[in-house]
């Protein structure tokens, strides 16, 4: 995944504060939540880029990614191999 762009962005105190709220409700940070209107945005505009990657998941990784990465299996996934004896 390519690198993020970071900005300064800055927003009246009401509108923040109303942008945080919505953010909330939608189990996303502020900053998601200014991603996905953005995006919204363009997409409504026509001016979205096609290389433009989907949004990042909501919420933690799962407890295996760690394990899916690196080639091996879950803990709580049974191996194909059986145990020795």
């Amino acid at each position: 995944m390519p690198e993020r762009k970071s900005i300064l962005l800055r927003l009246d105190p009401a509108v923040h504060d109303a942008l945080s709220r919505w953010a909330a409700d939608e189990l996303r940070s502020t900053t998601a939540q200014i991603e996905f209107l953005l995006r919204q945005g363009l997409a409504q505009a026509g001016r979205l880029p096609r290389e433009v990657g989907g949004l990042p998941r909501r919420g933690r990784p799962p407890k295996d990614a760690a394990a899916a990465e690196s080639g091996q299996p879950p803990e709580n996934q049974p191996q194909d191999t059986p145990p020795s004896s």
